[in-house]
């Protein structure tokens, strides 16, 4: 009897072990979703109806907001605004050094309504399009909408007031006038003593019925010795000219408005976060955090490859700025690159060791100079490439595996000596260097790195191949037991040997969860540049079918879920800030993913434009990559489904380029004429 129990047990718990395994490698489904907020035309909007909160950032050249807003328990508004400005530099002057400083209902000036004091705003509605609009109900008929936007150009966050009268009867208003001003200890700030002002006029009058009448409040930093003058009106002008620009160009059209609202914001986000810092124009993640300063990976990994489709000149200028500070730190000795050159370009940050940055600077810095399309650029840059190609070079061992002290993530999850992350991005600078030594001419040299790149790739197999979860994909390094997110680092940079395995490993339960892909199975972080590169990488894969349904879930949370309107950095840490370069890769997953764009040369790329199921086209249009250029239309990309498939059309400033038919398999080689 004995016996036979242990049998029956053993068999039993030997069939709960397969359900749990059989559970936790099956396709994990998006959940169900609703929607907080819906699409507006060129914005979306909140129809207040609950309590809610929430916050976002805004940018331009000297000066940046994150703005809290909301609804109370009792309906009334919450409003915070937490500017920043970055070229005030603070004592110690390190990584966070900006001056900051946090304004609440004390920067709001008083309202009087018919000789009372305005009861207190009731949020009725809220909607965003590149400027945040908060409509609230002062009495019945009254209605006062605030619109905050940053000054494009100088330091400076305006906020208007507008008073709309939709009664029956005039109404007589009064706006108290409203001046601040603090003046910072000269021994605390980097460049002496800092002013800081918050100024509002005074306006009033008779409202007549279906009358409106604004005031513009702005909040400005400056020098003591600097004079600065905004002007409310001209700023919001500005401001939505510089979003419009930025939506006018890399146009992506889908049967699916969600996805392409999605991308239009990614734009601005990406594109928004430059300053005009002591050290020439720089892109900065921001988040209250992270300002006049660059990373490895923020910046020449993730963003800064983006910015020649988007043709934004001053994006682009950022990017080369970034490189040129990184090279400044190569020397004789092959001693590391800072991870972080702050501080506007005078300091650095590297307190997390070799995090394999020049592996992420060559990857970068070669898919930025191919994508720009100019030979001038590109021998510019390529001295910056070699240095930190024959970097990673003597980091190899003798399997041929590149060891770094940590990864992007800098210790908050192990790495091992030798981490996957590294050793891929190592790959793509050597595959991005050799088209780019062959667009100028040397096919000798060409040859070399990719025979050296097909070794790293091989390595790469030999070493972190493994079963991992149950699945046939990639360790992270040696003694890695559980399943990683980066395991999608080599779908989305063209490895495919464990491309099955990795993508059912990647969409398993073990890994998706309702905020994207965990950083470690079985954990409850999560960043989303891991979800990001995923995503990328199962399109580029081909995995139309299986992704679209992640792809339209992710999109649909961020843009209209609880904290809209952009990809976000990582939870816990930093509670989901709004970082700028991660809505560089969202932008990515769509030319890198869905239309499987990729630099063949200065003047040429691939694309494998895959239409998802139910689409009978989409489109890309005025991509100015390649040196297309700012001028006229640029490149467009259209395809659309076909009786026996694809045809996929390409033009540029409409002229004809390719017109076939395609079978949605092998990549179609575009050139563009010298």
């Amino acid at each position: 009897m004995h016996k036979l129990f242990r049998q029956r047990a053993a068999a039993l718990v030997g069939a709960l072990a397969g359900t749990v395994l059989a559970a936790s490698m099956a396709q994990a489904a998006p959940p169900a979703f609703t929607p907080r907020w819906q699409i507006d035309g060129a914005g979306i909007r909140w129809q207040v109806q609950d309590s809610h909160r929430d916050q976002l950032e805004m940018s331009g050249r000297q000066v940046s907001a994150v703005i809290d807003y909301g609804s109370q328990a009792d309906g009334t508004l919450l409003l915070s605004r937490t500017v920043v400005w970055p070229m005030l530099r603070t004592i110690p002057d390190d990584t966070h050094a900006s001056l900051i400083r946090k304004f609440g209902q004390e920067a709001t000036p008083t309202i009087e309504v018919d000789g009372q004091p305005a009861a207190a705003e009731r949020l009725r509605q809220v909607r965003f399009d590149g400027a945040l609009s908060l409509q609230s109900q002062l009495a019945p008929g009254l209605v006062l909408t605030r619109t905050l936007a940053p000054s494009p150009d100088e330091p400076a966050l305006v906020e208007r007031l507008e008073l709309a009268n939709h009664g029956k009867a005039p109404r007589r208003y009064r706006f108290a006038a409203l001046e601040r001003s603090e003046t910072t200890p000269a021994e605390r700030g980097t460049h002496g003593a800092y002013v800081v002002e918050v100024r509002a006029p005074a306006r009033e009058g008779v409202l007549a019925p279906g009358a409106r009448v604004h005031v513009d409040l702005v909040i400005s930093g400056r020098l003591q010795n600097e004079m600065v003058y905004v002007d409310g009106g001209e700023a919001l002008q500005a401001r939505a000219r510089k979003v419009a620009q930025w939506r006018s160009n890399l146009v992506l059209e889908t049967p699916d408005p969600v996805l392409d609202a999605m991308f239009a914001f990614s734009k601005v986000r990406a594109a928004e976060s430059v300053f005009a810092t002591r050290g020439g124009l720089l892109h900065g993640p921001g988040g209250t955090r992270y300002y006049a300063a660059i990373w490895a990976n923020d910046q020449a990994e993730y963003v800064n490859p983006f910015f020649p489709y988007l043709g934004d000149r001053a994006a682009v200028q950022s990017a080369l700025t970034s490189f040129g500070l990184f090279a400044r730190y190569m020397n004789a000795d092959y001693k590391p690159i800072p991870s972080s050159i702050i501080a506007e370009g005078r300091g650095i940050w590297n307190g997390a060791g070799d995090r394999g940055d020049c592996a992420m600077i060559s990857y970068g810095a070669s898919q930025f100079a191919l994508a720009q399309g100019d030979s001038g650029t590109a021998r510019q840059l390529l001295p910056l490439i070699d240095w930190c190609l024959e970097f990673t070079r003597r980091k190899r061992d003798a399997q041929g595996i590149v060891h770094s002290d940590s990864d992007e993530l800098e210790g908050r999850f192990p790495a091992g000596k030798a981490n996957l992350s590294t050793n891929v991005l190592a790959y793509a600078g050597l595959q991005g260097a050799a088209r780019l030594v062959a667009s100028l001419g040397d096919a000798r040299r060409a040859g070399e790195l990719q025979q050296e790149a097909q070794q790293q790739r091989s390595a790469i197999e030999r070493y972190f191949g493994a079963r991992m979860g149950g699945y046939d994909t990639y360790r992270y390094y040696d003694g890695n037991e559980k399943l990683r997110a980066w395991i999608a680092l080599p779908l989305a940079l063209g490895i495919d040997e464990r491309q099955q395995g990795t993508v059912d490993a990647l969409l398993s339960a073990q890994l998706w969860t309702e905020n994207g892909i965990l950083t470690e199975a079985g954990d409850k972080t999560f960043w989303d540049r891991a979800t990001l590169y995923a995503l990328r990488g199962l399109l580029k894969a081909g995995e139309l079918d299986r992704t679209m349904p992640y792809l339209r879930y992710y999109s649909s949370r961020r843009l209209l879920g609880d904290h809209v309107p952009y990809a976000v950095e990582a939870w816990p840490e930093g509670q989901q800030r709004h970082l700028s370069a991660e809505s560089g890769l969202y932008a990515r997953v769509v030319t890198e993913g869905l239309f499987g764009m990729e630099a063949a040369s200065l003047r040429s790329f691939t694309i494998a434009p895959r239409l998802p199921k139910g689409w009978p086209r989409m489109a890309l249009r005025h991509v100015r990559a390649f040196g297309a250029g700012e001028q006229g239309s640029g490149i467009d990309i259209v395809t659309t489904r076909t009786a026996r498939g694809q045809r996929v059309l390409v033009r540029l400033d409409g002229k004809v380029l390719l017109d076939q038919a395609w079978n949605g398999k092998a990549p179609l080689l575009v050139t563009l004429p010298e």
